[in-house]
């Protein structure tokens, strides 16, 4: 059988010489103005709280005058906020992962009530108070993390539970009684620490202020430079993908509670040195502020978006909103009706951010 040997020179894929060679090529949608403004929040969720921080700043700085932009009144806002942004911290931690904590409040206050007690009525040594403090609040953080990654339990129906528990708790250790600024300074001064201030001219910082910075700059380092932070927000944008990728998500997940729960015990430290005494029904409504300064702060509710300094944003427009507000001498009625729109609106934008992904 004779085999036909093609013409030296030529080639089997000679016939693609006339074959079509244009590219194939998607349509790009192009975009206005508005998709353009979109697109760039959507990639940099922190300056909407940014943006809406210093519109504040200026409008109330027109409406209320010098007052507002004296140096006591800025100093003062950072030490109104100073516990709020610090829970506000710890409910970002949760938010980012597609939860929510509602125990942040009860957890602080409860850890504030044992290391008053500890210190004050049995004698322990401050410092040895306040690490006990610090175990409580990261073991209840925890039980929360246990209940939603091992029970299978919802984090709101969760933490709705945990914080029914921990106020009872914290009624019961206290006997529903305050312990008076006067027996704190007497037998455990170091409690009241971060309510001594830094006076500079006419501005007075906190100790407490400073701390709220602080904390928020580590956990900004731990979410954004370390692999840990990773995961967090891998969990949060995508739980089955997460591990589908080897991510072990409910180590995560727990650890991001323990961590939370660490969070709301140093909060309960400065919070003793803000009102000066312990109180067991103080901060009743922070859980509430602590959601409205992650909401407004760009965090999504939805988890696996935004910075936790757009908390810190949030926690400070809220203070820049009170405080413009009572200097224009506005009803706190009215205060309280502002906030409520300001919490709609950045859920409604956040709402329309999202709409890039989809």
């Amino acid at each position: 059988m004779t085999q036909t040997v093609p013409p030296r020179g030529q080639s089997f894929e000679h016939g693609l010489d006339q074959s079509d060679k244009t590219v194939a090529a998607f349509k790009s949608k192009k975009r206005g103005l508005l998709g353009t403004i979109q697109h760039g929040l959507h990639g940099n969720p922190t300056m909407v709280p940014v943006i809406v921080l210093l519109l504040s700043v200026a409008v109330f700085g027109l409406v209320a005058g010098g007052k507002f932009f004296s140096a006591f009144n800025l100093t003062l806002i950072m030490q109104q906020v100073s516990i709020i942004g610090m829970l506000a911290a710890a409910q970002s931690l949760i938010i980012l992962t597609a939860g929510i904590d509602l125990s942040v409040a009860a957890i602080m206050v409860l850890m504030s009530v044992i290391a008053g007690n500890l210190a004050v009525y049995m004698g322990v040594p401050a410092p040895i108070a306040l690490l006990i403090s610090f175990a409580g609040g990261t073991g209840a953080g925890l039980l929360n993390g246990f209940l939603v990654t091992k029970v299978k339990l919802p984090p709101f129906i969760t933490t709705l539970g945990t914080w029914s528990i921990f106020y009872a708790l914290n009624l019961w250790l206290s006997g529903a009684q305050s312990i008076r600024s006067q027996d704190i300074d007497k037998f455990a001064p170091l409690l009241k620490f971060f309510g001594n201030t830094i006076t500079v001219g006419n501005a007075r910082l906190t100790y407490g202020s400073v701390l709220m910075v602080v904390v928020f700059l580590v956990l900004w380092y731990l979410l954004n430079k370390t692999a840990w932070g990773r995961h967090v927000y891998a969990v949060g944008d995508d739980k089955e993908a997460a591990e589908l990728a080897g991510i072990r998500t409910d180590r995560t997940l727990l650890s991001v509670y323990g961590l939370a729960g660490l969070v709301c015990a140093i909060a309960a430290w400065a919070s003793i040195g803000r009102v000066g005494s312990i109180s067991p029904q103080a901060f009743y409504e922070a859980n509430l502020h602590s959601i409205t300064a992650v909401v407004i702060g760009g965090i999504s509710l939805f988890g696996g978006r935004g910075s936790i300094l757009g908390a810190l944003f949030g926690a400070l427009i809220v203070g820049v909103f009170q405080s413009g507000l009572r200097l224009a001498n506005v009803d706190v009625l009215w205060q309280v009706f502002a906030i409520g729109w300001l919490i709609i609106i950045a859920v409604a934008i956040d709402q329309w951010i999202r709409k890039v992904s989809a």
